[in-house]
C-alpha cells in the first residue's frame, strides 16, 4: 500500500500534538509488510508522517518540489529534512528549479500520482496560496485518489 500525505504547517502546538497522534494512529493502522510513505517532508505534517512510517517498518520515498526547496524550509528544519532524506529509499524530483507555489502544487500532483491513499491534515477551507493542501486535496478527488481527512475534533489552524 502507497499512502502520501498533504497538510498544513505552522499549527498550534495543541492542535500539532493530536494531529500528530490522529496520523501515528492512521499509519499504525496499515500493514507495514509493503508500506509505502510519501511525503515532500515539509515542516509538520509531512516530517511527522515521513517519521511515523518509518518507525512502523514502512519505507519512505520523497517528493521534492525544487531544487531549491530545502532552502525554503524553515532552519530549524533542516536537519530533520536532512536526515529524512537520508532515510528514505527513494528520493523524487519535479525538474523545477524555485520553490515557489507552482513547484510546491506540482510537487502534490507528483506525489498523488505515486499513491493509493492521501492523507489530507485538513481544515476543510480554502488553500492560502497556490499548491496549499486544499488544492492537492482537489487535485485527488479529481484523479479518483481516495483521500482521508486528518483533522481532530478541537484542532485549529492558527
Amino acid at each position: 500500500m502507497r499512502i502520501g500525505i498533504t497538510g498544513h504547517r505552522g499549527l498550534p502546538v495543541d492542535t500539532e500534538r493530536s494531529v500528530t497522534a490522529a496520523v501515528r494512529e492512521a499509519v499504525s493502522a496499515c500493514p507495514a509488510t509493503g508500506l509505502v510513505g510519501v511525503s515532500c517532508v515539509a515542516d509538520g505534517p509531512d516530517a511527522w508522517f515521513a517519521r511515523a512510517i518509518l518507525e512502523h517498518g514502512g519505507s519512505l520515498e520523497i517528493v521534492v518540489p525544487a531544487a531549491n526547496y530545502r532552502a525554503s524550509l524553515p532552519d530549524w528544519h533542516q536537519a530533520v529534512y536532512d536526515d529524512l532524506v537520508h532515510r528514505a529509499s527513494k528520493v523524487h524530483e519535479t525538474g523545477l528549479k524555485d520553490s515557489d507555489p507552482h513547484a510546491y502544487m506540482v510537487g502534490g500532483e507528483v506525489l498523488v500520482g505515486m499513491v493509493d491513499e492521501l492523507l489530507a491534515v485538513w481544515d476543510g477551507q480554502p488553500a492560502r496560496g497556490h499548491g496549499g493542501t486544499a488544492d492537492v486535496v482537489a487535485y485527488a478527488r479529481r484523479t479518483g485518489v481516495p483521500v482521508r481527512v486528518l483533522w481532530p475534533a478541537g484542532a485549529t489552524r492558527d
